[in-house]
């Protein structure tokens, strides 16, 4: 008898732990698949830029600054009519000479010789804030400008939609770039990047954020 009912107290412990595994497994595939599907959902909808100095030097830095400017001034009166992200980047594509043309000018016109290298295609972006709206870390489109030896720091921000001018130091981004950004994304979306003050979707913007770091530490 004893015998018996120790075989069912290891029998329930056992489907108690399988029961528990299973839980802890549908938990963690149900995150994945809700952290890449959001991932997916803003990235699709964001077109980045990612410029490169040539070194930590003070005058790569300002260089660097200098030539995001010039950029960003070209790219701005190009895409002023544009309302989604392919609208950006198509245009970007087609005018890939240009820009290069454009930040070669700013090198030479500084006093530099340095060689600039162009290019659009994914780059992996850590989480990044411009005033009160988040961006998770992950893979986005983004043009690419590599200075000479492209050792240096890098600077991030968002070509489309377009915050790369808003006034950081306020912490608020104006509403009309809110309103643009809120057009081309989703309400879930939308909540995680711009309500990282709510406790719940605080926690889902850490979960995007743990998983996508671990997804770019293993590349």
């Amino acid at each position: 008898m004893k015998l018996m009912k120790n075989f069912i107290k290891t029998t329930k412990l056992k489907q108690l732990l399988i029961i528990l595994l299973l839980l802890t497994l549908y938990i963690f595939i149900s995150a994945i698949s809700y952290v890449n599907a959001v991932s997916e959902n803003i990235a699709n909808s964001v077109f980045r830029l990612h410029v490169i100095a040539n070194s930590d030097s003070e005058q790569d830095q300002i260089l660097k600054l200098k030539v995001r400017d010039e950029l960003l001034n070209y790219m701005n009166e190009l895409s002023k009519t544009c309302s989604s992200k392919e609208e950006v980047k198509n245009l970007a594509i087609e005018h890939q000479k240009d820009f290069l043309e454009i930040a070669q000018k700013v090198i030479i016109d500084c006093g530099f010789n340095y060689t600039v290298n162009v290019e659009i295609g994914v780059s992996d972006f850590p989480t990044k804030c411009y005033g009160d709206i988040s961006f998770p870390a992950g893979t986005y489109d983004a043009l690419k400008v590599k200075i000479g030896n492209a050792e240096g720091q890098n600077w991030w921000c968002v070509m489309f939609p377009p915050l790369c001018f808003v006034d950081v130091s306020s912490g608020i981004v104006p509403e009309s770039s809110k309103q643009e950004i809120k057009e081309n994304l989703g309400d879930e979306e939308y909540n995680l990047i711009s309500k990282t003050d709510h406790a719940e979707i605080s926690f889902k913007f850490k979960l995007i954020e743990f998983f996508q770091n671990l997804k770019l530490g293993n590349k």
